[in-house]
């Protein structure tokens, strides 16, 4: 039998690589390791790459297997989910994998400009309803380059092709540097490793059918971002146990 959220949370409090810092930590007080991740946690100057949205942490810790040239931090809110990356990448003895527990909309709180070099976006909610809850959204573009290079990568894997229009058409809307984009990844002939870790959520939607996308563009650190005027279909599923969805169509 599996461990309970009580259990997982217990044990996530011993872990050296793991940090816990809902709202209210960050209004009281700085967070301690912003602008100096590499120096006093990874005690190297490797290039620093988050996912958001890490759920179970299997891609954080994925990365890090491939890339012992980079460190990695698995963000997400979701604790019990977490603790499956965070024990693996423990018992594994992965020192360029942290994983940090708090709500991304308030990402830039935690890293210094310049600090971090990519952002890795795998399986997130589409959110069709609102386009400011979108990790895509020009709304969280303007968080994520107060902390990240000027031309920073960011990739985004996923199942929803409402999503993946929509990056698709913010990021030409903005005329970022578009450096791949394909609507069907396993068929594109794409050789990049990284590209082939899969999550438990992946292999759910490949067993149904769904084709992965993916795309990859820089973000640049002074264009004025504005919306795409697009309308989109929405998908016509929601999650593995509900496949049609009611009500609207487009996201206009």
């Amino acid at each position: 039998m599996g461990k309970g959220k009580l259990a997982k949370f217990a044990d996530m409090k011993t872990y050296p690589h793991v940090f816990e810092c809902p709202y209210s930590v960050v209004e009281a007080a700085p967070f301690e390791l912003k602008g100096c991740w590499s120096e006093d946690f990874f005690h190297n100057d490797h290039p620093l790459v988050l996912e958001l949205g890490c759920g179970k942490g299997e891609y954080a810790v994925g990365l890090a297997r491939l890339h012992p040239e980079k460190n990695f931090i698995g963000v997400d809110i979701k604790g019990a989910r977490m603790w499956t990356g965070a024990t693996e990448s423990l018992a594994g003895g992965l020192t360029n994998v942290a994983f940090l527990r708090t709500d991304i909309s308030i990402i830039d709180r935690f890293f210094a400009a310049r600090e971090v070099s990519e952002i890795w976006l795998t399986f997130s909610d589409p959110q069709m309803k609102k386009e400011t809850k979108r990790l895509t959204s020009t709304f969280f573009m303007e968080r994520y380059r107060k902390f990240l290079i000027p031309d920073g990568l960011i990739h985004l894997k996923t199942d929803s092709n409402f999503l993946f229009t929509y990056t698709r058409c913010m990021a030409e809307a903005n005329r970022f540097h578009m450096e791949a984009c394909t609507d069907d990844l396993y068929r594109s002939g794409a050789a990049e490793e990284a590209l082939h870790i899969r999550t438990c959520y992946e292999q759910q939607w490949l067993d149904r059918g769904l084709k992965i996308k993916y795309l990859r563009f820089r973000l640049p650190e002074t264009v004025d971002l504005h919306e795409p005027e697009v309308e989109i279909p929405l998908d016509d599923y929601r999650s593995y146990n509900r496949h049609k969805r009611n009500g609207l169509l487009t996201s206009k």
